[in-house]
């Protein structure tokens, strides 16, 4: 057996790989050039396209470009009414934004426990936390899986809630025939660097609603109710602010690179599901490796590839696996530490035992590397790396 890295052996790789990365080449540059060229830094005709772009892209009949995935959040909790005294159901394993987007608007986030097999949330346990407080549902995708959206929103009709889908993982995913963007009341999406397209930062609300729409477009532009290009078409200086919103704005360089992005993106998931593919038939073999579950008619997007381990198969607990990984420049990672875990919600009074399927499977879980500019020599290495780790710690 092969000494391991950790313990002062040769690492399988020389250089550490990233668990994601952009991919950027000269169509993006250029793209961003040709606005820096141009009369339009902001608000100009290249937000329009993006918008649109995503729109045909997902089906949906609204797109909003906004400048975070934590906006296009809090934009559409703004949307959905949520206030002081409303309870949101919210998962525990996602990062902190699906729950903070609740706190700004004075909302209290409910955590509802996850399916241990999806990690998605269980529609049973988010009926057991639904009451007359309950204003709406943030269903995370977590991983690029959807959720059980059949069961959320027979929930949510039942009781008269929004359910807002945040897909920040699933952009491009497909769920019972029907693409995300789709599925729910409003779908908020991220264009962070590590997500399947990019803008740099940036995020989008998608919806059918064209009042929501409006009142997303205003919430990102200070609450007014219109915006510059509206008020030249008009022929009018005159606006007024109806709500307190923010400056969320997404720039034309950044919607130009969104574009660009946009263009290759059936590829890039194409070339995610390869990898998914490769991971899948050598870890399956693996006793101690529970590779992820994958609901019936389902096309995830795979942002990210989550093993769980077998821990009482192992000399070692995750923390080990993690560093040992590491040592071998495997760049893995661990998402995510439960929201209601992280001190800010600890000061808010959350207990710590409050979802017990989560806090199981946290301590469980490891973030492979998956993006697509991946070779198979890298998904290989990766695959060496976790064979000759959890063998060294195999019972």
């Amino acid at each position: 057996m092969k000494k391991l890295a950790v313990d002062g052996g040769r690492p399988v790789r020389d250089t550490m790989l990233n668990y994601a990365r952009q991919w950027i080449d000269e169509r993006d540059i250029e793209a961003v050039v040709e606005v820096l060229r141009g009369d339009w830094l902001t608000t100009g005709p290249n937000v329009e396209a993006f918008e649109r772009a995503i729109a045909d892209t997902t089906g949906a009949t609204e797109a909003i470009a906004v400048n975070t995935g934590t906006a296009a959040l809090h934009a559409a909790a703004f949307a959905a009414g949520i206030g002081p005294g409303d309870e949101v159901i919210v998962p525990p394993l996602s990062f902190v934004a699906s729950a903070n987007c609740v706190l700004y608007l004075g909302g209290k986030p409910v955590f509802a426990d996850v399916d241990p097999r999806t990690l998605n949330l269980d529609p049973e346990d988010v009926r057991e936390k639904t009451n007359s407080r309950t204003k709406a549902i943030v269903a995370v995708d977590l991983c690029g899986q959807p959720c059980d959206h059949d069961a959320l929103r027979t929930l949510a009709d039942e009781h008269g809630l929004v359910v807002i889908e945040d897909a920040a993982h699933s952009l491009g995913a497909v769920y019972h025939g029907r693409k995300v963007g789709t599925l729910q009341d409003l779908t908020t999406l991220s264009f962070h660097p590590v997500k399947h397209i990019t803008t740099g930062e940036g995020g989008m609300v998608l919806t059918d609603d064209p009042d929501l729409a409006k009142r997303i477009r205003s919430f990102r532009h200070h609450g007014i109710d219109l915006d510059f290009r509206e008020r030249s078409r008009a022929n009018s200086w005159q606006y007024d602010v109806v709500n307190l919103g923010f400056n969320y704005r997404l720039p034309d360089i950044n919607c130009a690179l969104g574009m660009a992005q946009l263009e290759r993106l059936e590829g890039w998931l194409a070339r995610r599901r390869e990898i998914v593919a490769r991971y899948d038939e050598a870890f399956s073999s693996i006793e101690a490796v529970e590779i992820p579950h994958v609901i019936p008619d389902c096309q995830p997007a795979w942002h990210l590839y989550v093993i769980k381990l077998h821990l009482d198969q192992l000399r070692a607990d995750r923390e080990a696996i993690y560093k040992a990984l590491r040592a071998e420049n495997i760049g893995v990672n661990v998402h995510y530490i439960p929201i209601h875990w992280l001190s800010h919600y600890q000061q808010l009074g959350y207990a710590r035992d409050a979802c017990p399927q989560a806090g199981r499977a946290y301590a469980r879980l490891i973030t492979l590397p998956l993006y697509p500019a991946m070779s198979d020599k890298d998904a290989d290495d990766v695959i060496e790396a976790v064979s000759k780790v959890v063998s060294a710690f195999a019972v």
